[in-house]
């Protein structure tokens, strides 16, 4: 069958890959949509991100969903012919991570699509996918290109909680792409009472109003923006950093009020913080990576349409034209969500 393979920096490649039969406990996908991720961008403009480098050819992709075609032995609880959102997340259960209850941080992690560990392990965007039952939830009710939208949904939604208690609270939201769009909505589901966006590009300041936000600032055209926020010790309660942006990680910590909190999702690299405000107003710093029970709880809230995903998806193109979807993916001025269709000729 075929796969999209990153052999290297702009280096994409449709190229065969083995299929294989489900065993006990799994089943086979006719993979119908993946998402174009942030990540899968990094490896093609630039191989990798941060220490994060590709060392051999790896099939990209880990937002997707499709239809079963075959059970393996044992697998009761899913249905040929039933449309599945797929998590690429595959903790071991057996780890000390996963024993304390944080199988995000499975140190046996098999997460699609990720140059971490060597071997790669090989992502999704392929034709055809063997996965445990365990990672498939139905997606009955849903548009195959809303179910691929379950994993970066899980994303958002894993920053949220990282927060805890939001009802009431005062958010700021820098970086609106996909997942600062998407944590815009899952924060407002939570209770947020105001979010404020920034960026630096209007197409994306343009979603964030459409999801929500009361405020969207265009960080680029007025430096000043967050100002009125940073007025005295600052104002607002919650500061997710989207960007991995040092800048927008700075100006957002200067509009927090004492005692406020960050969570950082962008990862670009390492930034440097500015210590002393963290310091001085008794800012609580929290990272958040991946997800995992959480995806299960991305699908229902599609499915009971309490977060519409729909909007953000702005393009879709065959698999053949991988390179016209990553290239267009890339232009923020023109994107949001970029999906591959696996079912087009």
């Amino acid at each position: 069958m075929t796969a999209l393979y990153a052999h290297a920096a702009k280096d994409l490649r449709l190229e065969d890959c083995r299929a294989a039969d489900p065993e006990p406990g799994q089943v086979l996908i006719g993979m119908a949509r993946g998402g174009i991720c942030g990540s899968d961008l990094h490896y093609f403009n630039h191989g990798g991100f941060g220490a994060v480098r590709l060392r051999e050819p790896m099939i990209l992709g880990h937002e997707v969903a499709g239809v079963v075609e075959a059970l393996g032995e044992g697998v009761e609880e899913l249905s040929v012919g039933e449309l599945v959102a797929v998590s690429p997340s595959r903790p071991c259960g057996s780890c000390g991570e996963c024993l304390r209850g944080l199988p995000n941080h499975c140190l046996n992690m098999r997460f699609y699509g990720s140059a971490m560990p060597f071997p790669h392990v090989q992502g999704a965007f392929r034709a055809k996918l063997v996965a445990e039952a365990s990672q498939c939830v139905a997606a009955k009710g849903l548009e195959p290109a809303e179910a691929a939208m379950a994993e970066p949904l899980s994303v958002a939604l894993h920053a949220v909680r990282r927060v805890g208690e939001m009802l009431g609270r005062r958010v700021l939201v820098t970086g609106c792409g996909p997942i600062g769009v998407l944590v815009i909505l899952a924060a407002r589901r939570a209770g947020a009472a105001e979010i404020i966006a920034t960026d630096i590009a209007e197409n994306g300041l343009a979603f964030a109003r459409a999801a929500g936000a009361d405020a969207a600032l265009d960080t680029s055209k007025d430096p000043e923006a967050l100002a009125p926020y940073a007025a005295g010790k600052g104002c607002l309660d919650v500061l997710f950093e989207c960007s991995g942006a040092e800048a927008a990680l700075a100006g957002g910590i200067a509009a927090l009020r004492p005692r406020g909190q960050v969570v950082q999702l962008g990862l670009s690299g390492d930034m440097r913080l500015p210590m002393m405000q963290i310091t001085a107003k008794e800012l609580s710093l929290s990272g958040s990576f991946r997800f995992h029970e959480e995806f299960a709880v991305a699908v229902d809230l599609m499915r009971k349409g309490l977060i519409d995903v729909a909007p953000l998806i702005t393009h879709s193109f065959p698999l053949s034209e991988y390179d016209h979807a990553f290239a267009t993916a890339s232009d923020r001025a023109q994107s949001m969500k970029v999906q591959l269709d696996f079912t087009a000729c």
